[in-house]
């Protein structure tokens, strides 16, 4: 697969041909995209494969979200929309926000109170979003975000948006690239699955493309508290420490079943423990992620275990946020900085240097 992107900054421009835009598509971009896909040579040794980290973090506004809301905002514009909406549970409302600032659109955003990350709360308020904080978890506020879009003029920007998922789909597009391949397997964390639904929409039209020979097995990954699809059932009081995927009624549920039936995978859930031990993992090889993310580690090392991992196999963990993006969980009751007297013994002293 080659793709000549000199000069095509951003997903729209870069995969126009494989869009749903036209020449009448105001391109509303943060350069969004090309995000790398980091090696991993511990987890590697440690399930013995050769696993890769897509790392989303870096996307402007620190999530995977970005990719998606180029398109939706960008359609907004084409379509004459003044207003989006969205509910979220941070990530969303902060590319919203953004995307919408750039494109100059107004921003409203509604969020579960007391559950929104600080650092996401924070960049959908620099954005100038208007954020509105409610009784009531994630679906509620998706439900009431409907609810307004059917009946007043603003566009929803939520995942329920089809050019959203079209704009996800572009990750698989880069991650066929950079192999020259599709893994043998992907996992990933799954929330409101959106994301999971995209990415084997975007392997499967690199498939037709004759991009790859063949596509991946997909695993998506719920935390075992916010678990509605692992368990059949919407989930009314979801609780987990992974707040990006805090959520009891996916609205691409269906979405995620496809991808895991079609690729012959399957959607799973993981502990908040085990979560905390992928966060905590991926810390000491350098990658700062949000909680949400080491989802997609603490289900690799479970399909390792249960001998779903073939050894040599070609592996892609999707890592959907930075870790600046809550602050608060990695600094937690983990250590804190030490205070030492001004001088250089001293400091040896504490680096065991001396």
């Amino acid at each position: 697969m080659a793709v000549d992107i000199a000069g095509r900054r951003g997903i729209i421009r870069r995969y126009f041909d494989h869009l749903p835009v036209s020449d009448a598509t105001p391109v509303v971009t943060l350069d969004e995209g090309d995000t790398p896909l980091i090696f991993s040579e511990r987890l590697s040794n440690e399930v013995d494969a050769e696993v890769w980290l897509k790392y989303e973090g870096l996307n402007p506004t620190g999530s995977f979200k970005d990719r998606g809301m180029t398109l939706a905002i960008s359609k907004a514009l084409e379509e004459g929309s003044d207003a989006v909406l969205c509910a979220s549970t941070g990530n969303t409302s902060a590319s919203a926000a953004a995307y919408a600032a750039r494109g100059g659109l107004t921003c409203g955003v509604l969020i579960p109170r007391g559950n929104v990350a600080l650092g996401k709360l924070a960049q959908a308020l620099v954005h100038g979003a208007t954020v509105l904080e409610i009784e009531g978890n994630f679906d509620r506020a998706l439900e009431l975000s409907r609810e307004l879009a059917d009946r007043y003029p603003v566009t929803l920007v939520n995942s329920v948006n089809p050019f959203r998922i079209e704009g996800q789909k572009t990750a698989a597009f880069e991650i066929a690239q950079a192999l020259g391949r599709a893994p043998d397997l992907h996992v990933m964390p799954v929330g409101n699955a959106g994301n999971i639904t995209a990415y084997w929409r975007g392997y499967s039209e690199a498939r037709r493309a004759n991009w790859i020979s063949d596509t991946p097995i997909m695993y998506g990954f719920q935390a075992e508290g916010a678990s509605p699809i692992v368990r059949g059932a919407v989930v009314d009081e979801p609780d987990t420490i992974a707040t990006a995927i805090r959520i009891g009624n996916p609205a691409s549920w269906k979405g995620a079943l496809q991808a895991a039936e079609e690729s012959e995978g399957a959607i799973r859930s993981v502990p908040d423990d085990e979560i905390v031990l992928g966060y905590r993992s991926l810390a000491r090889e350098g990658l700062f992620v949000e909680l949400a993310s080491a989802a997609s580690i603490a289900g690799l090392r479970q399909l390792k275990a249960s001998g779903a991992v073939p050894s040599g196999a070609v592996v892609v963990c999707v890592l959907t946020g930075h870790g600046l993006k809550d602050p608060d969980s990695a600094i937690g009751d983990g250590p804190r900085p030490q205070i030492v007297e001004a001088n250089v013994e001293a400091i040896l002293a504490k680096l065991e240097l001396a």
